[in-house]
C-alpha cells in the first residue's frame, strides 16, 4: 500500500486510540495526509482519563510515511466540527477519505442491563456520541469531500449488519447505537453514490486496543497469554488490520462496487490480499457464527486465522 494515497487528504474523526489509530496510521503509511482528531491531547484529558493522545497518533502516522496533523475536536460541538473542515479545505483543499470512528461509550454501557434499568443518563450521552457525533461531522465534511469525485465515507460500527440483525448487542443503547452507524451507511450510500462518492460501514473482530488489553492484563508482545483464560481471544486483531482495510479500500478505484455495504476486515482481507502485522488473517464474525455462537471449543484455526471471537462475558469480567 505504500505510495498508493499520495496526495489523498484524511480526516478521521475519533483518532486518539484503538480502531481510530490504526486507520489513521494505515492510511498514512499509504502515503496520505490524515487529520486527527479527538478530545485527549497532551494539555488536556477526556473523561476516559486516559494516556492516548491525538498527537501520539499524528506521530504515528508521520512514523509511518504520512502527513499527520492533529486538531482537537469535539464532535458534538458543531462549531468545532466547523472550523476543523474550514481548516481541512484552507489548507488542503479537499477531501477525499472521512473515517467516522467517534465512539466514546466504554465507560457508559451496562452489560445485560434492560432499558428500565440501565442508567438513563449515560445510555443517552452515549447515544449522542455514537450517532450525533456521525450526523454533525458527515453534515460539516460532505460538501469538501463532494468536490472531488471519488471520496469515500467510512462509518466505523461494531458487527457486520447481517451478525447484529440477528444478535442482541450488549445492552439497548449499544446495539441501538450500533444499528443506527450501520444504517448511516446505507442511507449516505444512497445519497454520495449518485454524486461520486462512496460510502460504507465497517467493524473489525475483536479488537485488540489499548483499553483491550490493559483489561486482559498483558501487552500486544505477549497477547496469547490471555488465551489461557479466554481461549476465544486467540482471534483478535490488531487496530492495523482496519486500518489496511480503509486504506485499501481508499486506493480501489473501483470502490463503488462496496457503496452502502457493511463490511468487515476479516472479509475484505483476502479480497485485496492485506493480513494483520503478524500476517495472520482473522475472520473473527465469521468465526462467531461457526464456532463461538455454536458453542464449539476454540481450535486455534480459522482458515488463515487464529481461531476464537468475541466472548461478551470474558468482556464482562475483564472490565470488573
Amino acid at each position: 500500500m505504500s505510495g498508493s494515497l499520495e496526495g489523498k487528504v484524511a480526516l478521521v474523526a475519533g483518532a486518539t486510540r484503538g480502531a481510530g489509530r490504526g486507520i489513521a496510521v494505515e492510511l498514512g503509511a499509504a502515503g496520505a495526509t490524515v487529520y486527527v482528531t479527538g478530545r485527549s491531547t497532551r494539555e488536556r484529558r477526556s473523561e476516559y482519563d486516559r494516556p492516548e493522545t491525538i498527537e501520539d497518533t499524528a506521530e504515528l502516522v508521520r512514523a509511518a510515511g504520512g502527513v499527520g496533523i492533529a486538531v482537537p475536536t469535539d464532535h458534538l460541538d458543531r462549531a468545532q466540527v466547523e472550523a476543523l473542515v474550514a481548516r481541512v479545505d484552507d489548507e488542503q483543499g479537499r477531501l477525499d477519505v472521512l473515517v467516522n470512528d467517534i465512539w466514546g461509550g466504554e465507560k457508559l454501557f451496562e452489560w445485560d442491563a434492560p432499558v428500565w434499568e440501565h442508567d438513563l443518563d449515560n445510555g443517552l450521552r452515549l447515544l449522542r456520541l455514537a450517532v450525533e457525533t456521525h450526523a454533525v461531522t458527515s453534515h460539516h465534511a460532505l460538501p469538501l469531500l463532494l468536490r472531488h469525485p471519488g471520496g469515500l465515507v467510512v462509518e466505523m460500527t461494531d458487527g457486520t449488519a447481517e451478525y447484529n440483525r440477528d444478535t442482541y448487542r450488549v445492552s439497548f443503547f449499544y446495539d441501538l447505537a450500533k444499528a443506527s452507524v450501520l444504517r448511516m451507511a446505507f442511507a449516505l450510500g444512497h445519497e454520495l453514490g449518485p454524486r461520486g462518492a462512496t460510502a460504507v460501514a465497517l467493524t473489525p473482530g475483536w479488537l485488540r486496543s489499548e483499553i483491550m488489553l490493559e483489561a486482559f492484563g498483558v501487552t500486544e508482545e505477549n497477547w496469547r497469554d490471555a488465551t489461557e483464560r479466554v481461549p476465544h481471544f486467540g482471534i483478535s486483531e490488531t487496530p492495523f488490520y482496519v486500518g489496511r482495510a480503509v486504506a485499501a479500500l481508499a486506493a480501489d478505484p473501483d470502490v463503488a462496487r462496496w457503496n452502502g455495504q457493511s463490511l468487515s476486515s476479516g472479509q475484505l482481507a483476502p479480497v485485496y490480499g492485506f493480513t494483520d502485522r503478524d500476517g495472520s488473517r482473522p475472520d473473527a464474525w465469521r468465526y462467531m457464527v461457526e464456532v463461538q455462537d455454536a458453542d464449539k471449543p476454540a481450535d486455534g484455526t480459522d482458515g488463515g486465522g487464529d481461531g476464537g471471537g468475541p466472548d461478551a462475558q470474558a468482556v464482562v469480567e475483564a472490565y470488573r
